[in-house]
């Protein structure tokens, strides 16, 4: 009996160390919810203790948690690694590279990842950002910019009721950490519908350039990532 199970051990250790690799897209894990010319974004929901297929990053990432998470990932030809994830973490990952997740938790393991399509010509742009750390206290709010990866600037947004943040000329990527009643403004310029901006946790909004230079907020407490580009 000792021996049989050995056998039936080894062989799902060396099936799953075989498995064969997916693109992204084909993973049932990955729902993509939005792209255009500079990213792709997937919504990731892993149901509990259930794992990805081995799955293929063609380019960098960035990742934003839904709740606090704890994750066995195993990258091809690496040993597994245990990574505990906290609700809103935001990080960077440079792409080419294939893996699988197991969730370890017993609730949903939720994440938004953000391929970056254009990470090539990112990388090589001279465009510099005049800040790339920092927080600045805002009316009934804070902005913290995170990091700079590849020419794109990262940023978690609190805000308060009628709280307000200034967003700069650059388009940008905005990810709700929580449910938001957001609104573009501009001083002095009269409001139209479609300068609302109503997202659940998980949802994006891609932001053209031009546009207004104000978000403010009439709902409850609210959090969230945007992801400028020049």
């Amino acid at each position: 009996m000792t021996r049989l199970i050995l056998v039936l051990f080894l062989t799902t250790f060396l099936t799953a160390q075989s498995a064969p690799e997916v693109e992204i897209t084909a993973e049932p894990h990955h729902h993509q919810t939005f792209v255009n010319d500079q990213v792709r974004v997937f919504n990731v929901e892993l149901p509990p203790h259930a794992e990805t297929l081995m799955h293929r990053h063609r380019h960098d990432y960035i990742y934003v948690t839904l709740g606090d998470s704890e994750v066995v990932n195993t990258v091809q030809s690496k040993d597994p690694v245990t990574v505990k994830l906290q609700d809103g973490q935001t990080g960077f990952l440079p792409g080419n590279f294939a893996h699988q997740a197991r969730n370890l938790r017993d609730h949903p393991f939720r994440i938004v990842n953000i391929e970056l399509l254009q990470d090539d010509k990112l990388r090589a742009s001279s465009a510099k950002w005049d800040e790339d750390r920092g927080l600045d206290i805002l009316h009934s709010g804070t902005k913290e910019i995170l990091f700079v990866k590849d020419g794109v600037r990262v940023s978690e947004i609190e805000l308060q009721p009628d709280g307000m943040a200034p967003v700069s000329d650059a388009p940008y990527l905005l990810v709700a950490l929580s449910d938001l009643e957001l609104f573009q403004t501009e001083h002095d310029a009269p409001r139209s519908a479609s300068d609302n901006i109503l997202l659940k946790p998980g949802e994006v909004l891609w932001i053209p350039s031009p546009h207004r230079h104000t978000l403010a907020h009439r709902g409850p407490p609210a959090k969230f990532i945007i992801l400028e580009f020049h």
